[in-house]
């Protein structure tokens, strides 16, 4: 018989939890299983940084209600999958979560959530969230970014360690444009690089800067590249610039990721990133403890708004526009979205 309800207090909010043994990730050679209620007492262990993330932004929720198994499938939309995005406020959401209309590339819009508090967390968490995914906006101006999101991508042939390189080699990069930068594990292979900005410039310019910064690190690092197309990307770290076009998102710092052990999106020091020999360390069991003893990697993220001239500068040296991702229409500037083998063959 499955556990009854409980309630767990997020900050002096009593957040109900309902089935709260349910397994959401199953053991594995090197974690114990975990339970719903433990994720959901996660997303409160860590709702200072994790709230540092999201806080005011509208935010995607990555559900999985039936917890993560292999072979489920992750879709768009609910009702088509065993887990799926939540871009639109679900029904019965409380009075005490903050919403915000935002728009896609399509013209349709939606109500998001925006959190503000550690029980919009957990409440989340109790819906089956497993990974939150923020916009780049808060919700006082979604048309205007106030971060630009690096994120370091690794290809075939590459993993996490050159993803590491990566990150060092744009953070050197940024620090000679007077731009701090923080880093984090993607919970996966990968390696994200955000850094805050004034929420000055349009959504556009904010990923020309991605695009800019991405052509830079390829004239200095021949592990990385810009290439849209994955058939010219090589064994290489792709910078994905387009995770700075409107509506798309990263998970963010603190978020536990759908793989096996529970992974988290971890903050780290610049210092301690090269030390790192297994990202998978930081899972749901060890980042609340690595948190309270070491204190949050990206604590001062907030403290500087960085001026965009100088990446936008960059631009300005080779401004050719990069393909955009292929559900938006076609953009001002855009090339043809044509896979390069296929445009070959055409001509022909």
């Amino acid at each position: 018989m499955a556990a009854k309800a409980t309630e767990i207090d997020a900050d002096g909010i009593a957040v109900r939890v309902s089935s709260p043994d349910r397994v959401v990730f199953e053991a594995t050679d090197t974690t114990p299983e975990f339970t719903k209620l433990q994720v959901v007492e996660y997303v409160v262990a860590v709702g200072d940084g994790l709230l540092r993330a999201l806080r005011d932004r509208p935010t995607a929720l990555e559900r999985w209600p039936k917890g993560v198994r292999e072979g489920m499938r992750l879709t768009s939309s609910q009702g088509q999958g065993d887990a799926f995005y939540s871009k639109r406020v679900p029904k019965g959401v409380p009075s005490h979560v903050p919403t915000v209309q935002v728009y896609f590339p399509s013209g349709r819009t939606a109500e998001e959530i925006c959190p503000t508090q550690t029980a919009d967390l957990a409440w989340a968490a109790h819906m089956g969230t497993i990974t939150f995914h923020p916009w780049a906006m808060r919700r006082a101006d979604v048309d205007r970014p106030d971060e630009l999101r690096i994120d370091l991508d690794p290809q075939d042939g590459t993993d996490f360690h050159d993803a590491v390189d990566a990150a060092l080699a744009t953070r050197e990069l940024l620090a000679e444009l007077g731009v701090r930068a923080f880093v984090k594990t993607s919970g996966n292979r990968g390696v994200h690089v955000f850094v805050r900005i004034q929420p000055r410039w349009t959504v556009t310019s904010v990923r020309h800067a991605a695009i800019a910064v991405g052509r830079a690190l390829e004239k200095r690092h021949d592990g990385v590249t810009t290439a849209w197309w994955k058939e010219e990307r090589g064994s290489k770290i792709f910078v994905d610039f387009n995770q700075n076009a409107r509506d798309r998102t990263i998970a963010s710092a603190y978020s536990l990721r759908p793989k096996p052990g529970a992974p988290a999106s971890f903050p780290v020091s610049w210092d301690d990133l090269p030390g790192i020999e297994d990202p998978r360390q930081f899972h749901l069991g060890t980042v609340p403890d690595l948190l309270a003893s070491q204190g949050d990697a990206w604590a001062e993220i907030d403290d500087v708004a960085h001026d965009l001239t100088p990446l936008l500068d960059l631009w300005a040296e080779d401004p050719t526009e990069m393909p955009y991702p292929p559900d938006y229409p076609k953009m001002p500037g855009e090339p043809k979205r044509v896979q390069p083998s296929k445009a070959r063959k055409e001509s022909e």
